[in-house]
């Protein structure tokens, strides 16, 4: 595999173990830094497209949906629940004809009133918990805890337990989701309280709950109320402890994305725009969305000031038909592996259904299909991760059904240590992909010369099957790391497919490039970089740095054409003569030029580049700046400890 210079200078070859940890190494980089990358930025692109899904009748006679959920205890059961205050039980595509839990003496359907959410305990299957969102007779909200009876497709409608109680000053604008998040506290979602335009100001004060996403813990003593001890208002004087995040109009409805726990929230605008929020599972709560200063990026009040909001990723207008959004999930199911990623979101009158998600450093919004028609109420997610959506008009449960091929993401062909967009003929590059690979992990080739498949999947480049390096599946994102094939060398543009099962994605167009340098880094920040002592060819590292005047070696993509150049999918090879870059390759440390005493393919491996280089004798200590330039183009700057 690769070689490094020993300390007289001279390239020397290493054994297989070393070679098989540095395609180790080469490989988990990805692990950490796809969403990093794809989670950058605030570009929205927006796209019209034809029927991306379809909608497959599961189920009929459900009066007034408004919420779908299962109960994540193994049975496969779908609840339906009913505006009335009756939950109906949906189980291998039959609707029970008796209820799971009639609460209709309790409340009333009328407009935005009844009951709007339900969410089952994440320990359901040990205890039988159950938690629903309802108005009662006069309008207002409750949350309220139920048991399992005796039958296990019944809930004892006797056993409520009210949590909480909000006053509610009008008829319209009560939320209605509750879910418990992925830290086991219960979000509720709560709507300014109505009439228009927020005449309370409820959505900027701190001291209701109403214009809210609330946090609770209802858990860890049944049947009261606790409030997590690091909620953000929890030591703020005049502000209500349960408030996660506030500035919300009506968020109907939220969810979580099962894969990376990050929130989002479809929030109801008023008269002109929809919006959907954003919240990371970083996030620490706090977050002002912006009601009633903005609705959707733009300002409601005359001259609104910005500082401090945090705006929506996607917002669209009224004029599109539009009148009230719907939010779903972030799907995460195997039977449509080409929607994989995506978060869907819909409007109630128009019944066009979007879906949206990170690509090309930004947001990416395309038109799913228009289900003409259609009072899109609610969406709900089966054990499995698969989409169900809900239309009122009809009283229907849709299965959601997307593509069985994969989907290149926008700007998703890149060089593979940058992950900028690019193809350098011979060199390792990177497409996301979603559908590649189904399960959390990562899938490398088993052996050199490396295949043109690798676990039913395959990449062509203009036409020419290139070789898989791996497959990876993390934090929500799926990636191909392919060798571009050297054949398309000399071409400015390449058309890029990529198949799994004999499903073939749609083309995307990627430039080609004569070098576009770049090296390899091992974190999630794209800024440490790989590079390998040579004395004892151990990893340079915080506790292992450089020292002053001693050989090293980086790993690169990018550098260009190269000399005894190997067959496409072959190592390079390990003996002189070797591949090397013939145009000239510098590199710099902390500004100062670096003496240079191999450029080119690294021995034994495919597609990736070694520069070795002697560290200069008055570098700095501490983090440097290390660059690789070829030709006239400059990587980005990494980082590299010297002492």
């Amino acid at each position: 595999m690769a070689a490094g210079p020993a300390a007289d200078g001279k390239v020397r070859s290493i054994t297989h173990a070393e070679r098989t940890q540095n395609r180790r190494r080469l490989a988990f980089r990805y692990s950490g830094s796809m969403k990093t990358l794809m989670a950058a930025g605030l570009v929205l692109a927006m796209q019209l497209a034809g029927q991306e899904i379809r909608l497959v009748q599961a189920a009929t006679g459900i009066g007034a949906p408004t919420d779908i959920q299962n109960a994540g205890d193994g049975s496969g059961r779908l609840f339906f629940v009913q505006q009335n205050g009756i939950v109906r039980l949906f189980r291998n595509g039959v609707l029970s004809l008796q209820p799971f839990l009639d609460i209709s003496a309790k409340t009333r359907a009328n407009g935005e009133l009844g009951l709007l959410g339900l969410a089952f305990s994440p320990r359901f299957a040990q205890n039988g918990r159950l938690y629903v969102d309802y108005t009662d007779l006069s309008g207002n909200t409750v949350i309220a805890q139920y048991r399992l009876s005796s039958n296990p497709d019944v809930a004892d409608p006797t056993s409520e337990i009210a949590l909480l109680h909000i006053a509610q000053p009008f008829v319209n604008h009560k939320g209605g989701q509750i879910r418990f998040g992925p830290d086991g506290y219960l979000y509720i979602g709560m709507g300014d309280g109505g009439s228009a335009g927020d005449p309370l100001h409820n959505g900027q004060s701190l001291g209701t709950l109403l214009g809210k996403l609330l946090r609770i813990d209802v858990e860890s003593d049944p049947g009261h109320v606790r409030i997590p001890p690091d909620n953000p208002f929890v030591n703020s004087a005049g502000a209500r402890p349960e408030i996660w995040a506030y500035g919300l109009r009506n968020p109907w409805r939220f969810s979580f994305d099962s894969a990376t726990n990050d929130l989002w929230i479809a929030d109801v605008g008023q008269d002109t725009y929809e919006e959907i929020d954003y919240q990371p599972a970083s996030s620490h709560g706090g977050e002002n969305y912006g009601w009633s200063l903005m609705e959707g990026m733009h300002c409601y009040v005359l001259g609104c000031n910005t500082q401090g909001l945090t705006l929506p990723v996607v917002e669209y207008s009224h004029i599109v038909g539009g009148c009230s959004v719907t939010g779903a999930f972030v799907y995460r199911g195997q039977v449509s592996p080409g929607l994989r990623g995506t978060y869907l979101y819909a409007d109630y009158c128009s019944g066009i259904v979007w879906g949206l998600s990170h690509e090309g450093g930004g947001w990416t919004s395309r038109r799913l299909t228009t289900a003409a028609g259609f009072n899109i109420t609610t969406f709900g997610q089966d054990e499995a991760g698969e989409l169900y959506v809900a239309d009122a008009a009809s009283g229907t449960i849709y299965h959601v059904v997307g593509s069985t091929a994969p989907r290149i993401a926008v700007g998703g062909v890149v060089n593979s240590a940058s992950f900028v967009p690019g193809l350098v003929a011979g060199s390792l590059a990177t497409v996301f992909a979603a559908g590649v690979l189904d399960a959390p992990g990562v899938v490398m080739a088993g052996q050199i010369p490396v295949a043109a498949s690798l676990n039913g999947v395959s990449v062509t480049v203009n036409g020419t099957a290139a070789p898989i390096y791996a497959l990876a599946n993390s934090n929500g994102l799926e990636l191909v790391n392919f060798q571009v094939p050297f054949e398309v060398a000399g071409q400015t543009t390449a058309s890029v497919v990529v198949s799994r099962g004999g499903q073939a994605s749609p083309a995307v167009a990627a430039p080609v490039l004569d070098v576009q340098p770049a090296v390899y880094t091992n974190d999630a920040t794209l800024t440490q970089a790989v590079v390998v002592h040579n004395a004892d060819y151990t990893l340079v590292t915080a506790a292992h740095p450089l020292q002053r005047g001693e050989f090293a070696f980086l790993y690169a993509a990018g550098l260009g054409r190269v000399a005894n150049q190997p067959q496409t999918g072959a190592a390079a090879p390990a003996s002189p003569p070797l591949a090397s870059v013939p145009g000239n390759v510098q590199v710099t440390l902390a500004g100062l030029a670096c003496e240079v005493e191999y450029a080119g393919l690294a021995p034994g491996l495919v597609g990736v580049y070694q520069v070795n280089f002697r560290v200069p004798a008055n570098a700095p200590g501490g983090s440097g700046d290390l660059v690789v330039t070829a030709g006239s183009a400059k990587s980005p700057a990494v980082k590299v400890p010297v002492q």
